[in-house]
């Protein structure tokens, strides 16, 4: 089915999308604290929950109703990190907010970027609409430095780290803007972010 503007709903989801190291949790950060009209989905997650951490960011669940939820479609997008718990976009603290008008931002992987856009809800001819933002660094010298930076490692995994982080790369040229996190330069990159979320919301 077919959807023309006029017929889509008011509200948006914002997908932030980026490699590891590149600054995403701090813009988002950063906007969650200067805007409070916009709305921050939590995760659904089966990972335990870590000393002191509250129920802001993550919904904490038991694998056995992670599972169910999987199976009944509940998940927009759902993903594993590390071979440790998984992780997932509720659909019920996603389509509600922008049924209601509101500008939804969701911090994902390449691997949840490329699945969302591919849904029915999403997707080319959705009745939701998506906006699609990829935080580049300003070059791979900067991104192996702050990679290193936050969790030293062996050689070899550094080394499939900049592999993976060279082909989710290639994944910016298919969103619909591309900001550059120089360093330095964080509140320059929030500042183009934040135009690109709110002046979005006036077109």
């Amino acid at each position: 089915m077919l959807y023309h503007a006029s017929q889509m709903h008011p509200g948006k989801l914002v997908l932030i999308i980026g490699p590891s190291g590149v600054g995403k949790s701090v813009i988002l950060k950063t906007l969650r604290d200067r805007h409070p009209e916009l709305v921050f989905p939590r995760s659904a997650t089966t990972r335990p929950r870590r000393h002191g951490e509250g129920d802001d960011l993550y919904r904490f669940v038991p694998e056995e109703e992670f599972s169910l939820w999987l199976s009944e479609g509940k998940f927009l997008e759902t993903a594993q990190v590390h071979h440790g718990g998984r992780y997932g976009t509720l659909l019920g603290e996603i389509i509600p907010p922008i049924e209601q008008g509101k500008t939804v931002v969701r911090e994902v992987d390449v691997q949840g970027f490329e699945s969302i856009r591919k849904t029915p809800s999403f997707g080319k001819n959705g009745p939701y609409r998506l906006q699609t933002i990829f935080i580049l660094p300003e070059n791979e010298e900067q991104l192996t430095a702050h990679i290193q930076r936050r969790a030293p490692m062996p050689e070899e995994e550094l080394r499939r780290r900049l592999q993976s982080m060279r082909k989710e790369l290639k994944a910016a040229s298919r969103t619909n803007a591309q900001v550059v996190n120089k360093e330095g330069g964080l509140e320059e990159a929030v500042r183009e972010v934040e135009q690109l979320v709110v002046k979005g919301n006036e077109q």
